[in-house]
């Protein structure tokens, strides 16, 4: 028999999709008309295709295995066929003769089979002319009809849309895309054994708050109708966290989704991951040289090497990472000079590089500086960076650095232009933050929509004392990027937010 037998009379090449979804809906009624469900139940299933590559021998291959997977690819060749199942640890060739499973199965699969179908295969292993391991089929099972044409398979998956909406498709057509998830999750078990090893515990905190805290972001609001109060989805899960290190969780962390109302960008998901953790009686400098070991331990567990490739440039995990000041930062990689970042000159310089301020009144210079680096210097910081005192105008749950009341006990970490991780000593004095908040309550009236609420609750935790503490925040998603050479946060979301259709 040749390929095309019992097929549709339309080549496969010139099938629309349309029409190839009818002819398949019309396989499924001839086999229930045979008797023979489509989508049967379970069979058992006793290797994957790496086993049974992995456990091949020239000689003395009595196993009978028992495998299942998606099928990629197929040739028939009169009164044979060979064709490629997908697991999901990788691919297996299959061989089918007529001779050995009977002229009423072979035609069967002729007939009824296609690519995209999940059937179950029993055999034993070979080696073809060509070197490749295979499965001589003894017997056969169509366990699950595919209605659809995959993509190209020459071609893969090319549309960015379809890509995002049915990444389903994706994972199975395109083999870097399934690695990049499965490094995601590497990286993420990574970072937890890292933590479980330095006594940390994990916990889980509420995803829906009274009133939004722990960032300056505007939040998504949902209403809960039995208790008939408006609830707000986290933006962060800081303000729990440090309930817990007061409650003696000296050392804790959490691997969170987080949610903001904010805009959709190449590195920002309305819906997104975030490690924290707090560590009592320890600083942010503690935390810088932590945080480092644990990002480059993370790099080598998922990628084999610190060094690199992201977009055009190769990051250095291996050396030391960078510590700079944010003022140093600003005179370093934009060539401002000290004297013009004075009180007297900082208005002049700031209209000069055309950065003008929403907020005319009021502004700190430290809050000027800080313009003048998030325009102008952050996406010029590609090697690990660690940016340290930040005004304390911008860092309302922050301690005072005790060296400079003027900047907070904190640092950021950018990589490639961006931010991924942010720290500082927590702020714990109940008097201070009921300040703080009281002043983020003005610049909300003011129309600052990302500035804090007054939380009256956190105040009276910090009554009853909160030991000297440092948190750390990390951003998955981002992190991901960095060690999966990938510029979009869309590709390491399994299931982006995307506009409705």
């Amino acid at each position: 028999m040749t390929m095309m037998k019992n097929k549709s009379p339309l080549a496969a090449h010139e099938q629309t999709p349309e029409a190839e979804y009818e002819v398949r809906v019309e396989k499924v009624a001839r086999l229930r008309e045979l008797g023979i469900e489509p989508w049967p139940s379970y069979k058992e299933v006793n290797a994957t295709s790496t086993q049974v590559i992995d456990e091949f021998k020239e000689e003395g291959n009595e196993t009978t295995y028992k495998v299942a997977g998606r099928i990629m690819t197929m040739r028939l060749h009169g009164k044979t066929a060979f064709f490629h199942i997908q697991d999901r640890h990788g691919r297996l060739q299959i061989y089918l003769r007529e001779d050995v499973v009977g002229e009423q199965l072979f035609k069967q699969f002729e007939q009824f089979v296609d690519n995209g179908d999940f059937v179950w295969v029993s055999g034993r292993a070979f080696k073809t002319k060509t070197g490749e391991i295979t499965i001589k089929t003894e017997g056969y099972e169509l366990i699950s009809k595919c209605l659809h044409p995959l993509p190209d398979k020459f071609h893969g998956l090319s549309d960015i849309e379809t890509i995002y909406r049915q990444r389903y498709l994706d994972l199975i057509t395109n083999p870097d895309s399934r690695e990049r998830f499965r490094r995601r999750t590497m990286i993420v078990r990574t970072l937890r054994n890292f933590l479980d090893a330095h006594d940390y515990m994990e916990v889980e905190t509420p995803m829906l708050h009274p009133i939004p805290g722990g960032a300056a972001a505007r939040p998504f609001i949902t209403h809960h109708n039995a208790l008939d109060s408006d609830f707000y989805l986290r933006i962060a899960p800081e303000l729990y966290l440090k309930r817990l290190v007061v409650g003696g969780i000296e050392r804790v962390y959490e691997i969170n989704r987080n949610f903001r109302n904010e805009g959709i960008s190449t590195r920002h998901n309305p819906e997104f991951t975030m490690l924290e953790f707090y560590t009592a009686h320890e600083n942010y400098v503690f935390a810088m040289d932590f945080t480092e070991e644990m990002l480059r331990t993370a790099a080598m567990k998922a990628c084999g090497t610190l060094q690199l490739p992201f977009g055009e440039h190769m990051l250095n995990f291996e050396q030391p990472f960078k510590r700079i000041t944010l003022k140093e930062a600003v005179i370093e990689f934009t060539g401002i000079q000290p004297h013009e970042l004075l009180e007297e000159n900082i208005d002049a310089t700031l209209k000069a590089k055309k950065i003008s301020l929403e907020q005319k009144e009021g502004v700190s210079v430290g809050q000027k500086i800080y313009a003048l680096f998030e325009n102008l210097v952050e996406h010029q910081l590609i090697q690990p960076t660690f940016v340290t005192q930040f005004p304390v105008e911008v860092s309302p749950l922050a301690k005072r650095d005790a060296h400079d009341q003027h900047v907070a006990a904190r640092f950021e970490l950018f990589i490639a232009g961006m931010e991924l991780s942010n720290s500082f000593n927590e702020l714990n004095d109940p008097f201070e933050q009921a300040e703080r908040f009281k002043d983020q309550v003005t610049a909300r009236q003011a129309g600052d929509t990302e500035a804090h609420y007054y939380d009256a609750d956190f105040i009276e935790t910090l009554e009853y004392g909160l030991p000297p503490t440092v948190g750390v925040g990390i951003g998955i998603d981002r992190l991901t990027m960095l060690l999966t050479n990938a510029t979009s946060i869309k590709d390491v979301i399994l299931f982006p937010t995307l506009k409705k259709k």
